[in-house]
């Protein structure tokens, strides 16, 4: 173990990984080919939804699927205080206001009670949600069901920002993702169970929400002739809104194809990365483990650990010295978005506002967790954290 390095995800690229990009590399097509709706039906198949669009990355995504969605200055977008700033971002790139509702206490997904909380606070202020964005934390679905009777119930959109959980299931349903909500988000950066480098894809079972997006990823422009006011010839385009270069190329789009071949083996394996780190700090009072609700299973993107410092009278700070010390490089997920200064400032929110998802940030430490970590590293990082906790 001694001279590696182990961040908490990395890539796995293999020689027919490379074989497929520099197949396309040699071809005719480098972007806007024929490897892009090949990638974008793989994509629709696997989540069994009739409608992908894939783009340059995740929050290119998120950002298509609030225009798309219609999102406005007037409108309240609810999401979870505990995900990236990218799933709050989106919501403002649109002009509408973003809220917080706080996470389960189990799952660390949004929780269901809170977001019905929030609804009502601003329905007794005449304000509008419009639409809630739920996030697989981790791997771990939200709760899908009382989401979706919660948007019947208020008459809101649902958006799946699936980016963590990809090859995950709920209920049962590997389907789960696109038949719950009107758009899912998906990113294929390398710390993901799939890459293409950088990307996105946005899936989903309406028609008129993927030829949106489609026309927004590629600057408004059309060539279909009954979208255009006239048709001067074969050359002839209109820009009919106001888009984006939010486009991917080929050849990420051949890598995604053979990475997506190996979702099963990869989830499967980080399945069983994760049980190890169950079973060795399971009773331990230093080291709290991700719980997986019944009829859940987990792709965990990340094994989010939490670690009692307070009671062990430790900073994380001295904790991830100490492992960068061993190699290992830990991270956490995420800083609460409402205490973020920019988010502070627009929306005047402060700690103590989401007690759940603040204690949960100041004990997460996410430890190393992808398809090539083997079990001989994952114990090489297990009594190393043990020791250092033991010192404490």
């Amino acid at each position: 173990m001694k001279g590696k390095v182990y961040n908490y995800g990395r890539q796995s690229i293999d020689e027919e990984d490379v074989q497929a990009v520099v197949d396309v590399l040699r071809g005719d097509w480098l972007t806007q080919g024929p490897m892009i709706p090949a990638f974008e039906k793989a994509l629709g198949s696997l989540l069994g939804a009739p409608h992908c669009t894939v783009t340059s990355n995740g929050t290119a995504s998120l950002h298509l699927i609030a225009l798309g969605l219609g999102w406005r200055k007037t409108d309240i977008v609810i999401t979870s205080p505990i995900t990236f700033v990218a799933s709050a971002n989106c919501i403002v790139y649109a002009g509408a206001t973003p809220d917080f509702a706080d996470i389960d206490e189990r799952s660390y997904t949004i929780d269901p009670e809170k977001v019905e909380e929030r609804i009502l606070f601003h329905k007794r202020n005449g304000r509008t949600v419009r639409a809630v964005i739920g996030v697989d934390y981790a791997g771990h679905p939200c709760d899908w069901e009382a989401l979706a009777a919660l948007a019947g119930k208020y008459d809101l959109q649902l958006v799946n920002d699936h980016c963590h959980a990809i090859g995950s299931s709920y209920g049962g349903d590997p389907h789960f993702a696109a038949r719950y909500a009107d758009a899912v988000n998906i990113s294929f950066h390398p710390v993901k169970h799939i890459t293409t480098g950088e990307g996105g894809a946005i899936v989903t079972r309406h028609e008129w929400l993927d030829e949106k997006v489609k026309l927004l990823r590629n600057h408004g422009l059309t060539k279909d002739p009954a979208q255009m006011g006239s048709h001067d010839g074969p050359w002839y385009y209109e820009m009919i809104d106001l888009g984006y270069n939010y486009r991917i190329t080929d050849f990420q789009c051949a890598l995604g194809i053979r990475q997506l071949a190996k979702l099963d083996r990869f989830v499967e394996r980080r399945k069983m990365i994760a049980a190890e780190y169950d079973r060795a700090f399971a009773g331990d009072f230093r080291v709290r483990i991700p719980e997986v609700k019944e009829g859940c299973l987990h792709s965990y993107h990340l094994y989010p650990a939490r670690v009692q410092f307070k009671k062990l009278g430790l900073t994380r700070s001295q904790l991830f010295e100490a492992l960068k010390s061993r190699g290992i490089v830990g991270q956490v997920h995420y800083i609460p978005i409402h205490l973020q200064p920019y988010y502070r400032k627009l929306l005047g929110t402060k700690a103590g506002d989401y007690p759940v998802g603040e204690q949960f940030y100041e004990e997460e430490i996410s430890l190393p967790c992808y398809p090539t970590l083997e079990s001989a590293e994952v114990g090489f990082i297990v009594n190393s954290i043990r020791e250092v906790l033991v010192t404490a």
